[in-house]
């Protein structure tokens, strides 16, 4: 099955700044879809607390028992729940959900948001969620799982980059841009 909808899907490594990109969709009219509530809701129905490394955990056996691209599998239907007719889809992190995106939704587009891994460090630390990094070598663990389930692979095949090193101003700039781009390409 196929649907119309414009799905814009998002790669980008913990703090790169997928959730500024998500604000600036949804004030131009987008649904929001998050693959690591998907993730965080396993976490709930298994009475595990958030942290790091249930998360992490939860995510490798998820990809290990149904396949690499069973988040995504789990958010076609949220994203077909969506009345609006564009949804950007928050955390793809391979190209096996990048095919299950597509094979969903012909009108898929897949963005890019990249960060040093200093900035996206010093970002997470002062966010405080429960599920970030409390000091460096926490962080680099994070970064190393998430490349082993191929999000380096996304990041590199995705077909618009969004560089957020210059602030919060210039990276919506780049997410407005870049979201008008998609839509000129595929609303005609």
């Amino acid at each position: 099955m196929t649907v119309e909808k414009l799905v814009v899907g998002l790669a980008g490594m913990p703090g790169a700044g997928k959730s500024v990109v998500v604000s600036v969709a949804r004030a131009g009219g987008y649904g929001v879809v998050v693959m690591g509530d998907e993730v965080r809701g396993e976490a709930r129905r298994r009475g595990l607390k958030p942290t790091p490394e249930n998360l992490g955990r939860i995510m490798l056996e998820l990809r290990r028992l149904e396949g690499e691209a069973v988040v995504a599998r789990r958010c076609i239907s949220k994203i077909l729940e969506k009345t609006e007719s564009k949804v950007v889809v928050d955390g793809v992190r391979s190209l096996a959900e990048v095919e299950e995106f597509k094979r969903h939704f012909p009108k898929f587009t897949l963005v890019a948001i990249y960060a040093s891994p200093e900035t996206r460090f010093k970002r997470l630390f002062h966010r405080r969620r429960s599920d970030d990094p409390k000091n460096w070598e926490i962080f680099r663990e994070r970064d190393i799982r998430e490349l082993s389930v191929g999000l380096g692979n996304a990041i590199a095949m995705a077909e618009y980059m969004i560089v957020n090193e210059e602030g919060l101003e210039a990276v919506k700039k780049q997410a407005a841009k870049v979201l008008k781009r998609i839509e000129k390409k595929w609303m005609k």
